[in-house]
């Protein structure tokens, strides 16, 4: 009898030691990853990001790998006890039958070979929800709200408002073009009633944003889409033609684009808190959309709130300034420094499928 008290209460301890670890584990999601080398073997390859909520990923990322590896060296270490502790040989050496005891029907341990994947699924389910929550939040009170449409295969970045302290003449920014945002909804149906999209036309684009600032790539010269640090921003997509994906990697996070959003139930909007670090960071598309879309690229160009300000005022008060004679205003380089324009000769098979010259 005090031998099974021992045997229950050791059963115990070891499932209280378990349980334990585990949520200590698990209670890292909410606070930084390990550094240095520890931190680069368990960030398995993903970069360090530049937003808040690319840091709440990464260290969720981190601290689920902490757990794998908790589980596996538990489970590698029975495996391999086993091995050795119940082999045939050393039962044969002791006299004993050429099979260990068997426990299929030992309900303690059967009710913690289930309880505790129930426990771990739990955990990670809770901790994968409130990261997701932190990153689709869009509470965020944006202080500029960026248009990014997509169209094969480039860009056109355009700015809604701008408020707080970066507006123009100390008035918050409307950036909305009422008379182009006019002519898109008249867009919508065709007054000769050829209306065959669900009674829309079939070159409707309502749905589009157009602005007064607006940035338009070209196969010549890649879009740069300046934005300020330290600041919360909402980026609001949509696709003129067919899916595609704004991706800046360091965000640690994509976001598809379709054309007609609300009609496809897609929230449009995603928002950041801020962008920490200033300099120029690539960004991509992620959605296969055709010929071009590997070189589907353009910059983000991450500047102090202050140049921001300098920045938009420069173009409302320049409207046929170009985006990079706004850009050298402010002390920038006035193209893309990140990547290049693509060559859209479709013959590259010599590997030539970039345009090198001064806007690269």
């Amino acid at each position: 009898m005090e031998q099974q008290h021992k045997r229950g209460f050791g059963r115990k301890t070891l499932l209280s030691g378990v349980l334990a670890l585990g949520a200590t584990a698990l209670a890292g999601c909410d606070v930084a990853a390990p550094e240095g080398a520890l931190g680069w073997f368990l960030g398995m390859g993903w970069p360090k990001g530049i937003t808040p909520e690319a840091t709440a990923m990464y260290n969720f990322w981190v601290w689920v790998w902490v757990v794998a590896w908790i589980i596996g060296f538990i489970m590698w270490g029975l495996f391999i006890y086993g091995m050795f502790a119940w082999s045939a040989k050393r039962a044969k050496k002791a006299g004993k039958d050429e099979f260990p005891r068997q426990t299929q029907y030992n309900i303690p341990v059967e009710l913690v070979l289930t309880i505790m994947p129930i426990l771990i699924v739990m955990g990670l389910f809770f901790f994968t929800v409130q990261t997701q929550d932190k990153v689709t939040a869009l509470d965020k009170d944006p202080k500029v709200v960026v248009d990014v449409t997509a169209y094969q295969w480039n860009w056109k970045f355009g700015y809604q408002a701008v408020s707080g302290d970066l507006t123009v003449d100390g008035k918050d920014y409307d950036g909305k073009d009422a008379e182009r945002q006019a002519q898109a909804e008249a867009s919508k149906v065709d007054p000769n009633g050829n209306n065959p999209i669900n009674g829309r036309s079939k070159s409707d684009y309502s749905y589009l944003h157009f602005d007064k600032i607006e940035t338009v790539g070209t196969t010549e010269e890649i879009p740069v889409l300046v934005v300020p640090s330290q600041t919360p921003i909402e980026f609001q997509l949509a696709s003129a033609d067919v899916s595609h994906s704004f991706w800046v990697p360091e965000f640690l996070f994509k976001r598809d684009t379709y054309a007609h959003p609300e009609v496809n139930k897609q929230e449009r909007r995603f928002q950041i808190e801020a962008i920490e670090e200033e300099g120029a960071f690539v960004g991509r598309c992620a959605e296969m959309c055709g010929t071009y879309h590997a070189m589907m690229n353009f910059e983000l160009r991450v500047v102090s709130p202050e140049n921001f300000g300098k920045y938009i005022d420069f173009r409302t008060k320049n409207p046929q300034a170009t985006n990079a004679q706004a850009l050298e205003h402010i002390g920038e380089a006035g193209y893309a420094t990140s990547t290049a324009p693509f060559n859209s000769n479709r013959d590259t098979r010599d590997g030539d499928n970039a345009v090198d010259n001064h806007k690269a």
